[in-house]
């Protein structure tokens, strides 16, 4: 049995305040847990990518998101089932190394890790763009340091500072998206008071070439732009680990995936095609909310949505470091990362891999500014691909997960995935479906096909050195076994 990372309460035994030591403190309340996990789902892509989507499939792009959101329910019930069994920080990886191998574990602990310092890049420059039209005194890559840096601060405070952070940040979203599905709902039906909007209703879902203007197949083509958009709906089962119940934690995210999807993607995309046709010019030049919003007459509707993507941009980066930095002292604890990294300070935070993270995320801002068209687009697209790979990695490894559950301690067993196994092998294959179709995609620099393929080297790479590293293992472990009872090796 491969060992997890160990969880201590805050004040009880091993890894009590004031002893730095290899645990984490459970220091997220119930109320961080909830909007992380809520706030989780909710992405600046969501804001700033559907417009695409949109332009490409119509009122259809509803199908593309509903496609992709059941994809990602499935795949939380996997997790959740796996998380509530054994809450870990390490998540999907510390399962997969237990349930397929060390390698696949070290694999894609590493891809995940390597997913999110690079999305740190993006998410800093995204910010320091919005920050600098507000304050153009300061240049992009001074409020792109200054954003890291201040967040990197609340991270190595402690675990407790990172959650109170998330909870605003996340409010915020919440708030925010709630307050605009419940505007363009009165607008649409008629009733919202002092705006009489020609353009809103449902008519728009059919009136301008139809639901799906340009065929079936643009379904397929939205979930490719969509399906990056839902990445981070993980974030709370790795967040579990740290919280006084992680049981309950993981049973609650995961129970409550479907309404968070329904309401926050399928309901506030529902909004935007039925307040403005899908075919609206406005829709690629603004965005899609800021020209819902526009429609509607709302002063300033630019500024209060780059506000909030702010925000969402501020979210994903404080998320993102912790995430990569739990994920870096995970792999530290399970002897595949530098020992230090599975170091905590007297409060419970892993600080050098925190600081490891952070530092490279740094390094592709640097990059992002100084070769954008060459080293940081590697990076972007050799990334690109790693949240499909982390989803079919989940469904791989619950499939024997729930054997070694049910074989050792059924109990445990408070989260089960619907239809075992049958919906799992039919999630595994949707993802691997539409990494196939992401090889047809071969317009642009960043086509699905590059994307595909670089993520697949970059993959094939780090699973090489797992299986050397792996290789190397076996053999100090021989050779060990033989010195000790004085046998010669080979």
């Amino acid at each position: 049995m491969t060992s997890q990372p160990t969880l201590t309460k805050t004040g009880s035994g091993h890894g009590e305040p004031g002893d730095p030591g290899s645990s984490l403190h459970a220091g997220l309340k119930n109320r961080h847990l909830s909007m992380i996990a809520i706030g989780g789902v909710i992405g600046a892509g969501l804001f700033v990518g559907s417009s695409s989507g949109i332009a490409t499939a119509g009122p259809g792009i509803l199908l593309s998101y509903a496609l992709v959101g059941t994809l990602v329910v499935l795949v939380m019930r996997m997790l959740g089932e796996m998380s509530a069994a054994n809450p870990t920080s390490g998540s999907f990886s510390a399962h997969a190394d237990r349930a397929l191998g060390r390698w696949a574990g070290f694999s894609i602990g590493w891809l995940y890790w390597f997913f999110w310092v690079v999305v740190l890049a993006v998410e800093a420059t995204a910010g320091a763009k919005i920050l600098e039209s507000w304050i153009p005194g300061v240049p992009q890559w001074g409020w792109a340091l200054i954003v890291m840096a201040v967040l990197t601060a609340t991270n190595l405070v402690s675990v407790s500072s990172y959650g109170e952070f998330e909870f605003w940040f996340a409010g915020i979203k919440v708030v925010a998206i709630g307050a605009f599905i419940v505007v363009g709902a009165l607008a649409i039906f008629g009733v919202l008071p002092g705006v009489h909007s020609d353009k809103a209703g449902f008519g728009n879902l059919t009136e301008h070439g139809g639901f799906l203007p340009h065929g079936p197949g643009a379904i397929l083509t939205g979930v490719l732009l969509v399906v990056f958009s839902f990445m981070g709906s993980e974030i709370a089962t790795l967040a579990a680990g740290e919280s006084e119940n992680p049981q309950r934690a993981v049973t609650k995210s995961t129970n409550s995936i479907i309404w968070r999807i329904g309401v926050f993607y399928l309901g506030s995309i529902l909004v935007v095609v039925s307040l403005v046709p899908w075919s609206d010019p406005s829709i690629k030049e603004k965005g899609s909310y800021v020209a819902a919003l526009d429609s509607l007459g709302i002063a300033h509707a630019g500024q209060i949505m780059n506000f909030i993507v702010l925000t969402s941009v501020l979210s994903c980066l404080n998320s993102g470091l912790y995430t990569a930095s739990r994920m870096a002292f995970s792999l530290g604890q399970r002897g595949d990362a530098p020992k230090a990294f599975a170091r905590t300070t007297s409060r419970g935070v892993p600080r050098a891999a925190i600081l490891a993270s952070v530092a490279f995320g740094f390094v592709a801002v640097f990059f992002n500014y100084k070769f954008p068209d060459s080293v940081f687009l590697f990076l972007v697209n050799s990334s690109g691909a790693v949240a499909l790979f982390v989803w079919l990695v989940i469904c791989f490894s619950q499939l024997r997960m729930r054997k070694i559950i049910k074989a050792e301690a059924p109990e445990k067993l408070v989260v089960k995935m619907w239809l075992y196994p049958y919906l799992t092998w039919a999630a595994a294959a949707l993802i691997v479906f539409v990494l196939g179709y992401m090889l047809t995609d071969t317009e642009g620099a960043s086509s699905g096909r590059t994307t595909v393929l670089l993520s697949l080297g970059v993959a094939a790479v780090v699973i090489a050195i797992a299986l050397v590293k792996e290789k190397v293992r076996g053999g100090r472990s021989a050779a060990a076994e033989a010195v000790a009872e004085k046998v010669p090796v080979g």
